[in-house]
């Protein structure tokens, strides 16, 4: 889906209309929290003003007898000292011989006179609910003296209720006389609650004057001045928002359309914009602000594309020819490098793998191995000075150099030495190549080298670690004609693995320009333990790449790592089993145990198990058997799978692979099962051998 696109003048309309209305939600709280305030002050104010005659109006002596007659009612409840009743725990029995200790009080003179008096302000003033308590800081409860409010709401003599922890706390301070506060109880409403304190002669607290005043009224004319204040408002935002628009859409959104307008048109009027009349160049803008600057500078800017144009025509189709002639350059160098893997599947007294990273499209760094005869493997790894085009031309033929001589059976010294001299003729560009040769004899181990100022060699015996052999450097090929080199000698044990690099490798620098060096790469290669040459270079280069981050490469990072394998005793772990379809399940089993127990990853585990599967029931379906042997042996991270029957000869390995540009309907049936072992596997062989099937695959990770 593409990305919705909004016009300026809809932008602006939001702009506006979002401001406005930001406004007028501010001018409405002002409003309302300067209304709501004003009003809550006056109604404090008024309820304190209320409670305050009214504990002026009233009697002290009837009320010192009203509160003594009361609280004496109220302490014979009481089970222990200063302990209130348990209301809680009250049968109706119980309430009825509470309430009966205060009629006596009740009956009184003193009470209806006090009645009389709360009655009669109540009524004047519209008060709701106007009542006499004791503050009892004993048991910490209002006690209730008397109540003029309604009947059915009023409380009777002896009921308590709670002192809130705010009066308390101004009690203990000596203040009775209690603040106006705002509350909203569900049976009641919005109320508005004060309290003032009655003192005798002596101006000892003798009871505290409640007034309770109805607010309901008043937040329902709050709310509907809020309704009206955002009709109003709204109403002024709308049509502020309407006269905006209209004035920036005419000095605004106008003259910005027509640029928009002519811009656009500007690429699709090829002919016209050579003939200088294009849709820019024709536009009229007199708006005296900034706009009509800006119609000035695109008729300018567009004067100038038109003189760009061309160049950049001319500029851009010579970028794409070398562009172009780069990536065969580069697919060309790629392709002269060894790059299939395993690289001798039917050889297994060594394992090698090599990789090449260039710096730019094509690099100066290469690597080579190919087999001199039958028991003598040649290894090479160079680095030419420079990088770019000249660097590929000159690996090219420093390369195919070292190759011809190395196969003529000549030693590393003297290949070295040949070389040299044909690099240093017609060489008017003075480039050099630093060269690590050796020759492997595979049948004993032992690695004759040579090395033409190259990096040194790090080497592993056994299950030790990696340590840099530094042998004796000679100079570098191309630099000078005649040059002697030294030759030197390794024996390579079952187990043992040297690794080759370029200068790419130790040089690699991070953000802060810091080398990765040779030391990170010996950690490195030390923490891959007794991994095979294909895990190793990738553990090394996943190193050089979290050392480096986003810092980029300037020079080519080439590697390769060769390890003697060990073709002694059989280390294999096997089981015997029959050779039929219900075998198969033991047979995975069998082979995922071994994996699993070695951690390989889950891709290599479903792998092994898809090309077993394939394997197995092949030979229980077509092979006539009556005996299977299957064999698992796993190190280093590779896993070998082996395969023996006694049924018919049959090398699956030989079976053409099916063209899988084809539609099913139209392929051949059957090979596609074996086509997808020989794909997810590294190595698949055959051999016929006593009168036995023996299928053998490999799987590194």
């Amino acid at each position: 889906m593409g990305k919705i696109r909004i016009s300026l003048k809809v932008k602006m309309i939001g702009v506006v209309l979002a401001v406005a209305l930001v406004i007028a939600c501010a001018a409405v709280l002002v409003s309302y929290t300067v209304y709501a305030n004003t009003m809550d002050t006056h109604y404090e104010t008024l309820t304190m003003n209320l409670a305050r005659t009214t504990a002026s109006m009233l009697d002290k002596g009837q009320v010192q007898a009203l509160t003594d007659g009361v609280m004496e009612a109220y302490r014979t409840q009481c089970v222990q000292e200063d302990t209130p009743p348990d209301f809680d725990g009250f049968t109706q029995s119980d309430w009825d011989a509470y309430y009966a200790a205060f009629d006596g009080v009740v009956r009184s003179e003193e009470y209806a006179g006090v009645l009389d008096v709360l009655e009669q302000i109540r009524q004047d003033n519209g008060i709701q609910s106007l009542y006499l308590c004791y503050m009892d800081q004993a048991t910490g409860k209002a006690v209730y003296l008397v109540d003029a409010s309604d009947p059915n709401d009023a409380c009777l003599p002896g009921d308590c209720d709670d002192i809130e922890a705010g009066n308390l706390s101004l009690m203990e301070q000596g203040v009775y006389d209690f603040p106006a506060y705002i509350t909203n109880y569900p049976e009641y409403g919005w109320l508005c609650s004060a309290a003032a304190a009655i003192t005798d002669e002596d101006g000892r607290v003798i009871a505290n004057a409640y007034v309770d005043i109805s607010m309901n009224d008043v937040m329902q004319d709050r709310y509907e001045f809020l309704a009206q204040l955002l009709l109003i408002l709204a109403g002024a935002a709308l049509v502020l928002t309407v006269l905006l628009v209209l004035a920036i859409t005419r000095t605004v959104v106008r003259p910005i359309n027509r640029l928009s307008a002519a811009a656009g048109a500007f690429v699709s009027d090829k002919r016209e914009r050579r003939e200088g009349v294009s849709a820019i160049s024709r536009l009229e803008i007199h708006t005296g602000d900034e706009i009509e600057n800006l119609s000035r500078s695109i008729q300018k800017m567009e004067q100038d594309i038109n003189s760009y144009i061309d160049n950049l025509s001319r500029v851009t189709a010579e970028k794409e020819r070398i562009g172009a002639e780069l990536d065969v350059a580069a697919k060309i160098q790629a392709d002269m490098l060894p790059c299939i893997f395993p690289a001798f599947p039917d050889r297994n007294e060594f394992d090698i793998y090599a990789t090449m990273t260039p710096a730019k499209e094509v690099g100066g760094d290469f690597y080579d191995f190919f087999l001199v005869d039958d028991d003598h493997l040649a290894l090479v790894i160079a680095d030419v000075s420079g990088k770019g085009v000249p660097a590929a031309l000159f690996m090219v033929i420093a390369k195919t150099l070292l190759k011809n001589a190395a196969q003529t059976g000549l030693s590393p010294k003297a290949v070295l030495e040949k070389v040299n001299n044909q690099l240093c003729e017609n060489n008017e560009a003075e480039m050099f190549v630093t060269v690590w040769l050796g020759i492997y004899e595979i049948s004993t181990g032992r690695l004759t080298a040579a090395n033409a100022g190259h990096e040194y060699p790090a080497l592993r015996r056994g299950d030790g670690t990696f340590e840099l052999y530094k042998d004796r450097h000679g100079f570098v090929l191309a630099g000078m004609e005649n040059a002697r080199y030294r030759e030197y000698t390794l024996e390579l044990n079952p187990g043992d693995t040297l690794f080759v690099y370029t200068d790419g490798v130790a040089e690699a620098t991070d953000a802060h320009n810091t080398l990765y060096g040779t030391d990170r790469m010996l950690t490195a290669l030390n923490g891959c333990g007794q991994a095979v040459p294909r895990r190793l270079l990738a553990e090394v280069k996943t190193d050089i790449d979290r050392f480096v981050g986003e810092a980029p490469q300037f020079d080519d990072i080439t590697m390769l790592a060769i390890q003697r394998r060990d073709t002694g005793e059989d280390t294999m772990k096997k089981i015997r089993v029959s050779p039929s379809l219900d075998s198969i399940g033991r047979v995975s089993a069998f082979f995922e145990e071994e994996l699993t127990a070695h951690q390989a990853p889950g891709k290599v585990v479903a792998q092994v198990n898809i090309a077993v599967d394939e394997i197995f029931s092949n030979i229980a379906r077509y092979s006539g058997a009556t005996a299977a042997t299957v064999g698992c042996e796993v190190s280093d991270g590779r896993v070998t799978l082996r395969f023996v029957d006694n049924g018919r000869p049959y090398d699956p390995t030989q079976q053409a692979d099916p063209d899988t540009t084809l539609d099913a309907e139209e392929r051949d049936i059957g090979g596609l099962g074996i086509f997808m072992v020989k794909k997810s596997m590294d190595r698949v062989s055959y051999e016929y051998a006593d009168g036995f099937n023996i299928l053998t695959l490999e799987k590194s990770w």
